[in-house]
């Protein structure tokens, strides 16, 4: 497909946000601009959108390039000059402008549409959290989170006489020569310890800022103060309590059995940390593609007998250079598919080495990249800007609707069934991890005035009761305590996790409908995607034909759906 940059109406196509001079003239004007009716207010809206996109998108690319280069000096310049002194001075103007949007008589004309009605609550809540005292402080948030990007980005270890990443380190863990993956995880551990104390202080000093937002604010904790901030209306924290039960009662049983089955086919009673991810048939790490390049062109082919639309999607970011797919020193971990407004084609940032979790990775961050192809149309930036709930279960989605076409990447049939099998249960096991992330950001923001021992003993204690039991951790029992400084959400975006889990089960029920009716279900996913977020997170659910629930009974039901499925080897 050809894309274009939509011709900008309201800001100048020539404007270069190099100071907030720049920028100012157009918060100004919209602040000052007289509406004497509905057609004048839609247009105002739309001239505003049309600035927070452009703003986002400059934000946006600052911090795509940083993290694929956090060594340049420059391009980290570039990005804390934008959170600490164009965002602290929009912030009063975007608050102006959100008191202005609501008070004017055409608002409640509006509100009775569905798409605005939930773009409006979003802007009424901003106004219900603003604060001037904590514009400064969000600034010194953003620039603070930012940190553990640049200290884990620099963690790298020596093997085979050079250095490598830790996504490639860990992807040794797979490779069924035991002593070398003892010595990795052993190399993982010394390097990473080195990085604790630093981690923990940067962890506590965003916790100590975190907090003081959220008084400032008028609440009690920072978990309520997010709560409303990442606009959660449509269900409780006594609900992810319910999570979090639920998780412990139906899911854990099933990884144990999982483990327990991979502990009989390696005669073992008990693994060893660097064993969870070994083929217990004593297998090499299963290997879809050997660089980038592959792994997009396969990911476009499993795409293209989908549907047409999803692969066209990929082929354009291609074309457009917004991908950067390899792992290499001195590039911020993990993978992100980051919305660009403006333009409405996305960029994708990940680490690949190889390894079947990249593929994975890639699907996932191609699901989020079609769901922002499907929303770019929508009138205002504001209809786009998804909760996690919604957005993660496009990418989720992907990851297992994608599963009936992964011959692409596999030849052999039986490598293309152990790799159905590891991601169906690489879902199951994730979802104890997930609630365990959560379950400790509620205690560790309930609690700001905890020590770093208390922090340490919590996630010891948590870890037990989402725990299987079957892994020892002799020995190595610092590295348990210390494991969730891996977790990038804790640091960069607090909360930002159970959607993960929420999210999970969504795609599971998504990927169950596909099984019946291939054809509908993707209908069905695109529908629902195709909304952004102009409606409720259940009625999104609902539209792609899936429940908005994480009751027991209904996450019993589908666990078992999916232990059969794994029992029949029917995936």
């Amino acid at each position: 497909m050809h894309i274009e940059k939509p011709k900008r109406i309201f800001l100048s196509e020539n404007l270069i946000v190099d100071s907030w001079e720049a920028v100012e003239i157009y918060y100004k004007h919209l602040l000052e601009r007289p509406i004497n009716s509905l057609e004048e207010y839609k247009k105002w809206l739309k001239d505003r959108s049309e600035l927070d996109a452009v703003m986002e998108e400059n934000g946006a690319w600052r911090y795509i390039k940083m993290t694929i280069d956090t060594t340049n000096e420059e391009l980290t310049k570039d990005y804390t000059f934008f959170v600490t002194e164009i965002q602290p001075k929009a912030a009063p103007y975007e608050d102006l402008l959100n008191k202005k949007m609501v008070e004017l008589e055409y608002f409640n004309s509006l509100k009775t549409d569905e798409s605005y009605a939930i773009y409006f609550r979003a802007i009424k809540t901003s106004l219900d959290l603003y604060r001037e005292e904590n514009i400064a402080l969000d600034a010194e948030i953003n620039e603070k989170s930012q940190v553990f990007g640049a200290i884990s980005g620099a963690q790298t270890i020596a093997h085979e006489d050079e250095q490598i990443t830790m996504q490639k380190a860990a992807s040794l863990l797979k490779d069924p020569n035991a002593q070398l993956r003892k010595e990795v995880f052993e190399k993982m551990a010394l390097r990473r310890k080195e990085d604790i104390e630093k981690l923990d202080d940067l962890y506590s000093e965003l916790i100590k800022k975190r907090h003081e937002v959220s008084v400032n604010a008028g609440f009690k904790n920072y978990r309520d103060f997010m709560f409303q901030a990442l606009g959660r209306f449509d269900y409780t924290k006594e609900d992810c309590f319910q999570f979090h039960a639920t998780v412990k009662k139906s899911i854990v049983p099933l990884v144990k059995q999982i483990q327990q089955n991979k502990l009989s086919s390696l005669g073992q009673e008990k693994f060893k940390p660097w064993d969870t991810e070994v083929d217990p048939l004593g297998r090499k790490p299963l290997q879809p593609f050997v660089d980038g390049k592959e792994l997009l062109d396969k990911t476009i082919s499993v795409f293209q007998k989908m549907d047409t639309y999803f692969s066209d999607c990929l082929e354009t970011m291609n074309s457009m250079g917004y991908l950067d797919l390899e792992s290499k020193q001195g590039k911020a971990p993990g993978g992100y598919n980051y919305p660009l407004y403006e333009i409405g084609v996305p960029f994708i940032f990940m680490n690949a080495v190889g390894s079947q979790k990249d593929l994975v990775t890639m699907v996932h961050e191609g699901g989020h990249a079609i769901h922002s192809f499907l929303t770019r149309n929508l009138e205002l930036t504001g209809f786009k800007n998804l909760p996690s709930e919604v957005a993660e279960l496009a990418s989720m989605s992907m990851e297992l609707l994608s599963m009936k076409y992964w011959d692409i990447f596999y030849d052999d049939p039986t490598d293309l069934q152990r790799a159905k099998q590891d991601q169906l249960e690489s879902v199951i096991v994730i979802l104890p991890w997930i609630a365990q992330i959560d379950e400790f950001q509620h205690w560790v923001y309930e609690n700001p005035d905890h020590s770093i021992a208390n922090r340490k003993e919590k996630w010891l204690k948590l870890g037990e009761s989402y725990s299987t039991g079957l892994v020892d951790w002799t020995g190595y029992e610092e590295v348990r305590m210390n494991s969730w400084q891996k977790q990038m959400h804790l640091f960069e975006v607090p909360f930002y996790y159970i959607e993960y889990g929420i999210a999970q089960l969504g795609a599971l029920s998504i990927w169950k409908n596909s099984i019946e009716n291939e054809a509908k279900a993707l209908a069905a996913y695109k529908q629902a995607l195709s909304l952004g977020y102009t409606a409720s997170i259940p009625k999104i659910y609902k539209e792609a034909n899936v429940a908005f629930d994480f009751s027991e009974t209904y996450i019993n039901d589908l666990m078992g759906f999916v232990g059969q499925q794994l029992a029949d080897n029917k995936i």
